[in-house]
């Protein structure tokens, strides 16, 4: 049984590693330039083309689509190093003030071209040609040898597609939603009793720091984005990226609005002190709200992260369900809130803005809602590409592929309805 486990355990890491973007990009980075070095020996004149594995190294990135990217402006930053030093040294040769101004040549070549981040390879590229005696045949090797590099680098991702990193980041996601519920449960299991007020304060700083969580979600969710474009294993790429975008969104908020709700929570504490800060009963409703959009939360970052139809349907009726109890129980505390208001003229505005914070995380979260900011963002990213790419717009819609987003979109924003 032991071994069992254990066999188990290492399945696991491995499956881990096997998704681990550090790991994947070691290994696609070194064979890349392993063939390039390889494919250079029996074409470059060089002894040891080392330009071209340089290049694979480069060029290859974790997604197809900063492959391309990259890929193109690598060969632009290389060959317009080599023309600037062909240039240099039939003019003035090698000194140290040619030296000076083949630099800044290079760099401002390097800006006109625009190879954005690849500026100094242009530099780099026109002195290590200009370094040499035989500069006609070293320049054209070094070109010869970038190419080779770009071409294995460009070529390795187009037949051995790179992962797609959405599932990585759907559970990054929904590790921001269970954080996010952990800390509901918290806030509102202390909000049922007499809470101390530096221990609201505590929880505002842990709201605060739910920022951080979303600053790695983003970057998570960008990289995903980057998986899904021009990759050929992926059908909609758009629309993944827009609803995992726009769910991102709504977590965003969600997380603003409960900082804004600890806030308040505070104020109150401090106000009330060392009184608790609601009635018996109101605390125990306040606290069973705060479970309920906690689950909800949850919920809705499986709906946001689910792929398949059936799987959706269920977490959308999920969500649906727990945010109708939430509403009930809403409604509920409205009332005992405006008893204590009564009771308390003094509170009245801190008790108000705990049920208007409430009611902003539920209307986020409303499916509806959701729809319809996730139509209204196809839209926008869809004019967005049409007035960019026309003619690769019209390409699609030729080829069927804007209708069957259509009819995806259009589904995706009925079964809300």
């Amino acid at each position: 049984m032991r071994e069992a486990r254990e066999g188990t355990a290492l399945r696991e890491r491995l499956a881990r590693l096997r998704r681990d973007p550090v790991v994947v990009q070691t290994l696609r980075s070194a064979a890349a330039a392993t063939i390039a070095y390889v494919i250079a020996l029996r074409l470059s004149p060089e002894q040891a083309p080392l330009t071209a594995p340089l290049t694979a190294l480069l060029v290859v990135q974790v997604t197809l689509y900063a492959t391309l990217t990259n890929g193109i402006r690598r060969v632009n930053s290389v060959v317009a190093g080599v023309l600037v030093a062909i240039a240099f040294s039939l003019l003035v040769g090698l000194t140290w003030w040619s030296l000076a101004l083949l630099i800044v040549a290079s760099l401002a070549v390097g800006h006109l071209v625009r190879v954005d981040e690849y500026v100094p390879e242009v530099a780099i590229s026109a002195m290590l040609v200009l370094g040499v005696t035989t500069v006609g045949d070293t320049a054209w090797a070094r070109i010869l040898e970038t190419l080779i590099g770009a071409v294995v680098g460009l070529g390795f991702n187009l037949l051995l597609a790179p992962p797609v990193w959405v599932d990585e980041a759907g559970e990054s996601l929904e590790g921001l939603a269970r954080r996010l519920r952990q800390l509901m449960l918290r806030i509102g299991e202390e909000a049922a009793g007499r809470q101390p007020f530096e221990q609201a304060a505590a929880r505002l700083h842990e709201a605060r720091r739910l920022d951080h969580d979303i600053v790695e979600v983003d970057a998570a969710l960008k990289q995903a984005e980057d998986s899904l474009r021009l990759n050929p294993r992926v059908r909609d790429s758009l629309l993944h990226r827009v609803v995992l975008r726009t769910g991102l969104d709504t977590l965003e908020i969600c997380t603003v609005v409960l900082r804004v709700l600890a806030r308040t929570l505070t104020d109150l504490a401090k106000e009330r002190e060392p009184e608790p800060l609601f009635a018996k009963e109101t605390g125990t409703v306040v606290d069973q709200l705060l479970s309920e959009i906690a689950d909800a939360v949850v919920s809705f970052s499986v709906l946001v992260t689910t792929h398949v139809s059936s799987n959706a349907d269920a977490a959308e009726s999920r969500l649906s369900a727990e945010l109708r109890t939430a509403a009930g129980t809403r409604d509920k505390l409205a009332l005992l809130l405006r008893e204590e208001a009564e009771r308390e003229t003094g509170h009245w505005q801190l008790h108000g803005a705990v049920l208007t914070e409430v009611n902003r995380i539920l209307d986020e979260l409303d499916t509806e809602h959701r729809s319809r900011r996730l139509l209204e963002e196809l839209d926008r990213v869809s004019q967005e590409q049409r007035s960019r790419m026309p003619r690769l717009t019209r390409l699609r819609e030729r080829m069927g592929v804007q209708e069957q987003l259509w009819r995806n979109r259009t589904g995706l924003g009925g079964r809300s309805r």
